[in-house]
């Protein structure tokens, strides 16, 4: 892997825009589909949603440490693991656990109350794991990253078309009824249509530099789904709700990776290719999980 800090993607500031208006329409669709009965639901019996959430942000980032003291990958690869691991759930993560007969409900509101929490969350356990593990702490000594600018990225690209999906659900019922379905399928398609033009662009330095990290990527998102179920089978939740948290913590946000990477690492060619690597894995790996799920029925006892 010599070398692979020294490599630029064929990722402009044109791009980074256009993930950030493509990530913003996809928060915005799934959006359509919560109210705030949904919140007040799940605040009643917060117990899945809390420990959905703790798998996330305490689960996934410790097992990510554990794994790169044994695995011991270069340094700027380790902190393209830490920085994903420190996102919120990805939104196709709602897709995939519908496909997986999970609770969407809890699903959607886990994304919802993820992306809120990633203001503060995301680069305190960027902060914290990054300078726990040594090989990383160098490069977020010579990083200057500003918890506000973070805060505002994430805002500005999850947060406000969170809000706004919201808004129209609420005062538009029927337009958001007609539009919900079209627009969670197009924003799908647009998403992964700008991951495979980006990958297609790139295609030489994945190639020369995947195969070296792609069992890296494949072991972590392994490990990830394996702590959100642990997690969600410790807390005694029903099987609905294991798969929701299961899937939530497996499917990472690595757009918003991406994203970071780019706006406060300067694309740092290590960190580019793991984020990378891991937004097509998830996604692949997400849809065979769900397919294995939903062969499964769910025991009567297990569906509240």
């Amino acid at each position: 892997m010599n070398g692979i800090d020294d490599v630029a993607l064929n990722f402009d500031a044109g791009n980074l825009k256009l993930l950030n208006v493509i990530l913003a329409v996809v928060m915005f669709s799934i959006a359509l589909d919560l109210r705030m009965d949904d919140f007040r639901r799940i605040l009643r019996g917060p117990k899945p949603l809390l420990v959905g959430l703790a798998s996330q942000f305490l689960v996934l980032p410790a097992l990510t440490f554990l794994m790169l003291l044994v695995v011991n990958p270069l340094p700027s690869v380790a902190m393209g693991l830490i920085l994903v691991a420190a996102c919120p759930g990805g939104n196709i993560s709602n897709f995939m656990t519908h496909r997986a007969g999970g609770n969407v409900a809890l699903s959607v509101s886990m994304t919802a109350f993820a992306t809120v929490g990633a203001i503060i969350i995301t680069p305190a356990n960027v902060a914290l794991w990054g300078n726990l593990y040594a090989p990383t702490r160098e490069i977020l000594q010579r990083t200057e990253i500003d918890p506000v600018a973070v805060a505002i990225t994430v805002s500005f690209m999850l947060i406000l078309p969170l809000i706004l999906g919201m808004l129209v659900n609420a005062r538009f019922t029927a337009v958001a009824d007609k539009i919900r379905c079209p627009m969670q399928w197009l924003s799908m398609a647009i998403f992964i249509t700008f991951i495979l033009v980006a990958l297609a662009a790139n295609w030489g330095i994945f190639q020369h530099f995947a195969t070296a990290i792609i069992g890296i990527v494949i072991l972590h998102n392994a490990l990830a789904f394996m702590g959100g179920y642990l997690a969600a089978t410790a807390a005694n939740l029903s099987e609905r709700d294991r798969r929701s948290v299961t899937i939530e913590t497996g499917i990472q946000n690595s757009g918003l990776g991406l994203i970071l990477i780019f706006a406060f690492f300067g694309g740092l060619g290590g960190m580019a290719v793991a984020a990378a690597l891991w937004g097509i894995w998830h996604a692949i790996s997400g849809l065979a999980l769900a397919a294995f799920f939903a062969r499964r029925e769910v025991p009567e006892c297990a569906t509240s």
